[in-house]
């Protein structure tokens, strides 16, 4: 495990999340622009934040501090889904 791992790591989920909040978009015209919106931001901000704390010097066990940033990065990922999900279902009543 190394910095460019949990880089690609980070940029792969995120995209692929951002991807299908796109892909909601195109398939359901009922979902809420604004929510997608929202949860494209959140995404956005989500990604910054990690490749900050990718970037910040690390004192101390790298291995730790790179598998509580993968630890971060799926748990703020899987809160997005959920969110994604509840516009989704939203759009079916």
């Amino acid at each position: 495990m190394n910095l460019r791992d949990i880089k690609k790591d980070i940029m792969y989920v995120l995209n692929a999340f951002i991807e299908d909040c796109d892909a909601v978009a195109t398939v359901n015209p009922k979902a809420s622009d604004m929510a997608l919106g929202d949860l494209f931001d959140e995404a956005v901000d989500l990604y910054n934040d990690l490749m900050d704390k990718v970037s910040a010097k690390v004192e101390g066990s790298k291995k730790a501090y790179f598998n509580g940033l993968r630890k971060e990065l799926l748990e703020k990922t899987e809160a997005l889904y959920m969110k994604l999900s509840d516009i989704i279902r939203a759009t079916q009543k």
